[in-house]
């Protein structure tokens, strides 16, 4: 189950001459893993994420926790940054009585970092390189991209729909003068369709690393990280359910089940966040006795 002879479909490398496909895995109708030979008839397997993370043309470099040369540092920076945001926000809901006036633009500074991050993410899958070896195919940086066949690339792009929800939810709430109708559609219902993004983004996410639906791979830390990410999705899509205001009360389902399930997520993607910078390191060194980063002999586990 997830794995796809090579004669029926394959990811979205183009294949230098002289290479082949051996043969390929993924999750349903996606790719995310392939098995290839070189001219010189060893194999090399490919790994969609390993090889989006690590930059094109650049020599190899050490250090882990400063890379601002890295967009992938970014990316992990931005997404704990924004995570903090979230998590200090919630915690003080949860704490003051009242809320300080700061909350409001505290979980919309969060939500701007969230979708910087989410664009650099969903830049990086749009512009990876094609071929096996980074660096080899020169193209001119684009924007924007329609490749929804790729797993990696509608795992970014849902992702960063659900951030833009989150900046007009997070961008409303500060509004104090909203009627209970009018906080359930311009507050509410951005809310849980941010919601929705991230739990589909996750599975995804999850989906490109385990190369099948669901797995388990402690030891993996792209499957930790993809796995944090799902739990962080599943807080935040419960605080969302318990923040619907009820007309009757005026009052939402459970503000403490919102407070603690924004500020549960919010820990996860700070965590899954921080962790995102040793991971792009890893994808960046070249493993002992390969000669790229993502070669590993076929039928390694990954």
């Amino acid at each position: 189950m997830g794995r796809h002879a090579h004669t029926q479909r394959h990811g979205y490398i183009d294949l230098p001459e002289g290479w082949e496909r051996v043969g390929a895995e993924g999750a349903g109708p996606f790719i995310s893993a392939e098995v290839l030979r070189r001219p010189d008839g060893t194999l090399m397997r490919w790994h969609s994420r390993s090889h989006r993370k690590r930059p094109a043309g650049s020599p190899n470099r050490s250090g882990i926790w400063w890379r601002p040369d890295r967009l992938s540092w970014w990316i992990g920076i931005l997404f704990a940054v924004g995570s903090s945001c979230f998590l200090v926000a919630a915690v003080a809901c949860q704490v003051s009585d009242p809320i300080g006036e700061w909350v409001g633009p505290v979980f919309f500074a969060g939500s701007i970092f969230f979708t910087s991050a989410a664009y650099l993410q969903y830049s990086q899958a749009v512009n990876v390189d094609h071929s096996p070896l980074p660096g080899s195919l020169r193209r001119r940086r684009r924007p924007a991209s329609w490749e929804p066949q790729r797993i990696d690339w509608l795992a970014c792009a849902v992702q960063l729909g659900g951030t833009l929800a989150f900046n007009v939810s997070t961008f409303a709430a500060m509004n104090d003068t909203l009627s209970t109708r009018k906080i359930d559609l311009r507050v509410w219902s951005p809310d849980a369709v941010g919601s929705i993004c991230f739990l589909v983004a996750s599975e995804l996410a999850l989906a490109e690393v385990c190369r099948r639906w669901v797995c388990l791979k402690g030891r993996s830390l792209p499957w930790r990280i993809a796995a944090l990410n799902m739990v962080g999705s599943v807080a935040f899509g419960v605080a969302a359910a318990a923040s619907l205001i009820e007309p009757s009360t005026n009052e939402p389902v459970s503000a403490a089940v919102n407070n603690v399930g924004t500020a549960l997520g919010a820990l996860c993607f700070l965590v899954g966040g921080v962790l995102l910078l040793p991971e792009s390191a890893a994808a960046e060194r070249p493993a002992p006795g390969s000669r790229q980063p993502d070669d590993a002999p076929a039928g390694a586990a990954a």
